[in-house]
């Protein structure tokens, strides 16, 4: 018998996902237009969010995450095995905790298919993450003010950077797996 818990299908987490959105949109007093705008999103894209009819994809959770003021682990509910699935990326969530300090660690495997790229948005500022690649290759670019910002990992490596500016991540021709590791300073 083993403690680990099943990882939730999609249309579950869908659900879950798309109550907590409104459930925090609402309790900032935003309109589903208002944070459509901050997000930079469609308002029938967030609409379809806050019903489930839409599985949440990493883009989109990252977009409204930072208008609404939490990490990505509070859009997906702080439950261990909670993944987002989709486009030749996986992002599932290990484990998500609030330290002494008031900063919040969140801890999640990223795998991406062969050559695939994602992009972030900017996160609140102090917020810092941290890739171990545990195969395969990833470039991370970080899009600074002062231009691109290059960090190259291959297996084994482990690059930082601070995340508040927009960022990709790109795997390498032959895929890649991580450890992502991502802590927010208390806001």
């Amino acid at each position: 018998m083993t403690d680990e818990q099943p990882p939730a299908r999609s249309d579950d987490v869908a659900l879950r996902v798309g109550r907590r959105i409104r459930r925090l949109r609402e309790a900032r007093g935003l309109s589903l237009s208002g944070l459509a705008a901050r997000a930079g999103v469609g308002k029938g894209l967030l609409s379809e969010l806050e019903s489930g009819r839409r599985n949440p994809t990493l883009a989109s959770l990252y977009a409204v995450a930072q208008p609404l003021g939490v990490p990505l682990a509070g859009l997906l509910g702080d439950e261990p095995g909670s993944m987002v699935d989709g486009d030749g990326a996986r992002t599932r969530l290990l484990d998500v905790r609030a330290e002494d300090d008031g900063t919040t660690v969140e801890v999640y495997t990223l795998e991406h298919d062969p050559g695939v790229a994602r992009s972030s948005p900017a996160h609140a500022p102090g917020v810092v993450e941290h890739l171990v690649t545990t195969r395969g290759s990833f470039r991370v670019v970080r899009h600074g003010p002062a231009g691109d910002e290059v960090h190259d990992a291959p297996q084994g490596r482990h690059v930082s950077w601070t995340s508040d500016v927009p960022h990709d991540y790109a795997a390498g021709p032959d895929g890649a797996t991580a450890v992502l590791v991502i802590t927010t300073p208390r806001g």
